[in-house]
């Protein structure tokens, strides 16, 4: 059965819209917010979720026309239902009902992590089960993905999420936000040898990391240069974004050859290792892991970059599986700012006193 679903995302502060139809992506809009955000050196939530508000329906709409198709051709509407800023996320899912009590088409609320955790079904068709590196500016985590609703988290990071260490390590050496583009774009002028980073939690056992001391680190590198010489120089800040980004990459990969040997003990009959998110954008960190993968003969998925980052397209395939295994929302769909996919799993340490985010 063919379906078309108009997907839906607000969680951040990207506003998307997106029309999939099976496995091909019909059209996909993105409204960045960058310049809004630009001067307070992260996102805000209030200014992200009004801009949401006024930007929806002209996204909406572009989507629509670059398909070629009217709300009459579709068969239901995915969007992100959690988790993420709450403002964000409640403007989209008002959105989705608006446009479902207007049309009676089906609405399905989609978790914005399994939207990136079924994006290569989607680019890439790969069969269930596979092992997912979910890494982006919020979340970190290894999850064996069984089927469209069941996952298995077997790791994640206990603090900082590595976009999140990404941009704090770019507004401590006076680099432009997004930080991630960043440290990658100066890190390859840079030397990764001539600062010394710690690779956390290596020395323990199991798959979980932790990101927050590379961020004290780069800050006390920077405190000793800025004292030694009054100041910072361009070499400087590309050496110690060369040294950050190079401790990421390793602790990445050596985690990842850990959670691979779980994944491979449920006998696979195809391996299959994928990367999603923000960070999976960054070319040094998937060369890492390409290695890996060839390494231990496992199938390396990435998607392009126009869906490693947050978009609609992720949302309305993951609303087509769902929908295709009879998932049904009504207008009683709520935005939820936390919704781990493995709900089994312990939380994650400071997952705080609400619950665990992912």
């Amino acid at each position: 059965m063919t379906l078309t679903i108009l997907g839906i995302e607000s969680s951040c502060d990207d506003t998307a819209a997106a029309v999939v139809r099976d496995n091909e992506v019909l059209s996909s809009v993105v409204y960045g917010q960058t310049d809004l955000h630009a001067d307070f050196g992260g996102v805000v939530p209030e200014i992200a979720a009004r801009a949401h508000a006024e930007k929806l329906d002209h996204c909406i709409e572009e989507a629509m026309q670059n398909a070629g198709l009217t709300l009459g051709d579709l068969d239901g509407i995915a969007v992100t239902a959690g988790p993420g800023l709450i403002g964000g996320v409640l403007s989209g899912v008002m959105c989705a009902k608006g446009i479902s009590a207007a049309t009676g088409l089906p609405l399905i609320g989609v978790n914005h992590l399994a939207g990136h955790a079924l994006t290569p079904r989607l680019t890439d068709q790969i069969p269930y089960p596979y092992l997912m590196l979910l890494v982006s500016g919020g979340h970190c985590q290894f999850l064996i993905v069984e089927a469209h609703d069941k996952y298995q988290r077997i790791g994640g990071t206990i603090d900082d999420a590595p976009g999140e260490a990404f941009d704090k390590t770019a507004r401590i050496l006076g680099l432009p936000q997004p930080g991630g583009p960043s440290v990658e774009q100066a890190a390859k002028s840079g030397d990764p040898k001539r600062f010394k980073m710690p690779r956390p939690l290596l020395n323990q056992p199991g798959c979980d990391m932790s990101f927050s001391g590379l961020k004290t680190a780069i800050l006390r590198a920077r405190d000793s240069v800025v004292a030694e010489k009054d100041g910072l120089t361009v070499q400087d800040q590309a050496d110690l974004c060369a040294g950050f980004q190079a401790a990421v990459t390793d602790v990445l990969t050596e985690k990842t050859r850990r959670a691979m040997q779980l994944y491979l003990d449920l006998n696979p009959a195809k391996r299959s290792f994928a990367i999603a998110g923000g960070v999976a954008a960054n070319g040094t960190i998937r060369d890492g892991l390409m290695q890996l993968c060839a390494e231990l003969e496992t199938d390396f998925v990435a998607p392009p970059l126009r869906l490693c980052t947050d978009n609609a397209a992720m949302i309305a395939y993951a609303g087509i599986e769902m929908m295709r295994a009879g998932h049904r929302d009504d207008l009683t769909l709520s935005a939820r700012p936390r919704w781990p996919l493995d709900q089994r799993a312990t939380p994650m340490l400071g997952s705080g006193k609400k619950g665990a985010k992912a």
